[in-house]
């Protein structure tokens, strides 16, 4: 077909679709995006390694975003695909796989809406069951975000209900997972992780990961006082690299003039386990690989809940507090029992262009002198640490969590400009132990871990593209080394981050 021919048959089709929709009285929203987003990293996520040298790459998310709105129903689909430039040759073949990706895929039926007259009556203001793969995004995404700063971004395969009525909120979520639909499939055991095609051995031999094994060099979190089996693996939480089998939340929020407070409870399961090895016979070597066979009926389960308080202290809107408390009880993903909190509390002060924000989040951890066999480590699920333990993501991201918890005072200045084109922003955090952790010799390491400094800047270049430069520096102590379990004194103690990231997001709709 030729180059006008399909300019043509496109041209066709978006005004046979545009046509449609205005007679439905419904709307069709498609939204692109391209966000390519070139780093520096000389330590980021953990110290570097003295012998090791900075990285430097550009990575990009590309998504299509379709949503379409009418009377009862609302249906989205978002397709995305991640990749680092240069990860592909410029030519693949058919066994390289398929590099897309489907973010997003629901369907909301709306059964109640006072606010569409097609209901002759509707009891409450809204309500909807939300079904599909989506995102679950609540209050500030400390325990259920998107994690959008992830090129990959987060998603859970779900089921929600939505109720609005008289100021009230109300979700009500489940999910299940399972691994495959074979026939010859039985049972429910789930096997929660994504871990890479190939191991290495108790030798050194590179081998095929084995079927339903999570070899212990992936799986992490063994040990509440050191992520043993290895001390170099660091304790991770639950949203990193293991899924649950089944998960149910239930978010409930009332605002009350210029206060809103939220009440969350996620109950979530993890299938059990028993430890297991497979021998790896290479030439004259015998190896094993050791890992978690997830065949154990029954599940570990463990409860969330907490409430947020946010408010606007004056009439005139310059004074705010964030406060909020949550909770964890039950059993953790490896059995142990689990009795763990996290804490919040900032104050914010507008004046003109300037905003500027004190605050203080504490996570719970294991204090490594003590010999309960109760885990103290607060997990901070689905959410999107990003946003809350420093730019760098040294905690409860994809690079792990210190088994002693973590204490975090932290400052933040930011400016807008009038014409909200152009922003800035200077954070500082103060980083160190929330509890006792021992050194090589069995002594206590000094609980401050470092200090880290974030500066972002946004310019809008126009109203579908914007461009952020960010900068940070950790200036790290020796007891960060401890607390990511690296060998002492072989590491940097100065880490240094930086980034170009330009997203281009236009949207077309069509329809009402």
């Amino acid at each position: 077909m030729k180059k006008t021919q399909k300019i043509r048959l496109l041209l066709c089709f978006t005004t046979v679709v545009s046509c449609c929709v205005q007679q439905l009285s419904a709307q069709l929203t498609v939204t692109a995006q391209v966000r390519p987003r070139t780093e520096y990293r000389n330590g980021l996520g953990t110290l570097k390694p003295k012998t090791n040298d900075a990285a430097f790459f550009t990575s990009q998310r590309s998504r299509l975003t379709l949503n379409y709105k009418m009377s009862r129903i609302i249906f989205q689909v978002s397709v995305q695909d991640v990749r680092v430039w240069g990860q592909d040759a410029s030519t693949i073949s058919n066994a390289d796989g398929s590099k897309l990706g489907l973010h997003e895929a629901w369907g909301e039926i709306i059964l109640s809406d006072k606010k569409d007259t097609s209901f002759k009556k509707s009891p409450v203001d809204y309500f909807a069951v939300k079904i599909g793969r989506q995102e679950l995004l609540y209050d500030d995404s400390r325990l259920l975000g998107n994690l959008d700063w992830l090129q990959q971004a987060r998603r859970h395969d779900a089921i929600v209900f939505k109720l609005v009525n008289k100021g009230w909120q109300a979700d009500l979520g489940a999910a299940f997972n399972q691994n495959t639909d074979a026939f010859n499939y039985n049972g429910t055991y789930y096997t929660p992780a994504n871990v890479s095609p190939y191991v290495k051995d108790s030798k050194g031999n590179l081998v095929a990961t084995p079927a339903g094994l999570i070899p212990l060099t992936n799986a992490t979190g063994i040990s509440l006082k050191t992520g043993s089996p290895a001390v170099t693996i660091m304790p991770s939480t639950n949203g990193l690299n293991q899924d649950y089998k089944s998960l149910q939340f239930l978010y409930i929020a009332k605002s009350f003039g210029r206060t809103k407070i939220t009440g969350l409870a996620v109950a979530d399961q993890f299938g059990k386990y028993i430890l297991d090895s497979v021998q790896n016979i290479s030439g004259k070597d015998t190896g094993y690989i050791f890992g978690k066979r997830f065949n154990q009926k029954g599940a570990n389960s463990r409860l969330t809940t907490g409430i947020l308080v946010t408010s606007m202290l004056n009439q005139s809107k310059t004074l705010g507090l964030t406060a909020g408390f949550y909770y964890q009880t039950g059993k953790d993903r490896d059995a142990n029992k689990l009795a763990a909190f996290t804490s919040t509390f900032g104050l914010s002060f507008i004046q003109r262009k300037f905003t500027y924000t004190a605050g203080w989040d504490y996570v719970s951890g294991n204090n490594a002198f003590s010999t309960s066999s109760i885990n103290h480590r607060f997990d901070p699920l689905y959410g999107t640490p990003h946003k809350f333990w420093g730019l760098m993501d040294y905690f409860y991201a994809g690079t792990g969590s210190p088994a002693g918890g973590l204490s975090n005072p932290f400052f933040k200045i930011k400016y807008g400009s009038s014409n909200k084109r152009f922003s800035a922003g200077l954070d500082y955090h103060y980083f160190s132990l929330a509890k006792d952790q021992k050194d090589v010799n069995g002594d206590a390491v000094k609980k401050y871990l470092g200090s880290e400094f974030d500066l972002v800047t946004n310019y809008a270049l126009n109203k579908f593209a914007t461009i952020e430069w960010g900068f940070s520096v950790m200036a790290a102590t020796h007891s960060m080394e401890y607390a990511k379990g690296i060998t002492p004194g072989t590491a940097s103690l100065t880490g240094t981050w930086s980034y170009l990231m330009i997203n281009i997001k236009p949207e077309f709709i069509f329809g009402k």
